[in-house]
């Protein structure tokens, strides 16, 4: 800190530039300071996608604006590739903000060198977006640890999370099915009757599955071709925007899908990495996986035992990182923004998002 009495002085743009460094293939123009409209704040993405960063600020500061940049200069550089979960279908096609002035989305910025997957074909297509593959997640794929992320969504308690490791060892890769058929199976009673499992306890966890119905994109069985599309394409350097349609407005679809895929594709990045440790493959290409409403994956209370924990804390040690976009940062485990290499701040103005 300067001692009393020390001169001050304007940055100009070759301080700026001191610190950020001058805008070239590696460093990426995303705006300028307040007051400095001809100073430029450049990003160096190399470094960037070295540690997971952060994007915060109350709804409706340009969140998304800025992290479409940002997204924009790490495909145009190849530094990594993206896997962006598009809660709100913001970054895949044309956008119009509120002043209706329209603006392109990535995959018509870069038509070769990003694909977008969507959960919505149907809304997709009334938007006009190009679609290289349709997502669907089959019930006979959706482990435990799928839907353990979900208990705070769907209101599941600490007993009834951990009767989804029994059913799923009991009734096998069709448990979530089997729960869902009206027709109540005698194993399912048989339970009850041997007292291994509350006739409370399943008929609660039943109701709550229900919400599955709704989701069309949830379909009896399901191979992993997608998942390996997607990860085959990541490898060759190419972004992947996964649209969420009018699922985004539904929370527990978000957080379904996300934590169902990166746990996927993160175990893959594991697997590639340790064979180029050993001698036996490429090292992959680093990967940054964009999420939205983060503090719903991030929270103090989960955040330890959810891939995306994991992810934040391993820095790049899998050579996966995350950019989370979120309104509440004091919503996120300390530990976790701890290790936020970057963080582009918009306005917030709640005292403990401030602090």
């Amino acid at each position: 800190i300067p001692a009393h009495f020390s001169k001050a002085f304007m940055a100009t743009e070759e301080d700026v530039n001191n610190v950020f460094g001058k805008e070239d293939d590696k460093h990426w123009h995303i705006g300028s300071p307040l007051d400095m409209e001809n100073v430029k704040v450049n990003l160096d993405l190399k470094r960037f996608v070295e540690r997971s960063s952060g994007v915060f600020g109350k709804s409706g500061t340009g969140k998304s604006f800025i992290t479409r940049t940002i997204l924009a200069g790490i495909v145009k550089s190849k530094v990594a590739s993206c896997l962006i979960f598009d809660m709100h279908n913001d970054y895949g096609y044309e956008v119009i903000d509120e002043h209706k002035k329209r603006f392109k989305g990535l995959r018509q910025l870069f038509p070769d060198r990003v694909q977008c997957v969507t959960l919505d074909p149907d809304t997709s297509r009334h938007r006009d977006s190009k679609v290289d593959k349709v997502f669907q997640i089959g019930l006979n794929q959706i482990e435990p640890e799928d839907v353990d992320m979900l208990s705070g969504v769907l209101g599941l308690s600490e007993v009834q999370v951990g009767a989804l490791y029994f059913l799923r060892r009991r009734l096998g890769r069709d448990w979530i099915a089997r729960l869902l058929d009206e027709n109540e199976s005698d194993e399912l009673k048989q339970f009850i009757e041997e007292d291994r499992i509350q006739s409370g306890t399943l008929g609660a966890i039943q109701r709550k599955f229900e919400l599955f119905r709704r989701f069309s994109f949830l379909v009896p069985h399901a191979n992993d071709e997608t998942v390996d599309y997607i990860f085959n394409a990541l490898s060759r350097g190419m972004n992947i925007i996964l649209e969420f349609g009018t699922f985004g407005n539904t929370l527990a679809a978000y957080i379904l899908v996300a934590n169902f895929l990166t746990r996927r594709i993160h175990k893959k990045y594991v697997e590639e990495k340790n064979k180029a440790a050993g001698k036996g493959g490429d090292e992959p290409l680093p990967l940054v996986i964009t999420i939205e409403e983060a503090h719903k994956f991030l929270d103090p209370e989960i955040a330890n035992h959810t891939i995306f924990g994991n992810i934040a804390r391993e820095l790049r040690k899998y050579n996966v990182t995350l950019l989370i976009v979120d309104q509440r940062p004091s919503g996120i485990d300390d530990e976790v923004m701890s290790q936020i290499g970057t963080r582009v701040t918009c306005l917030l103005d709640n005292e403990a998002d401030i602090k």
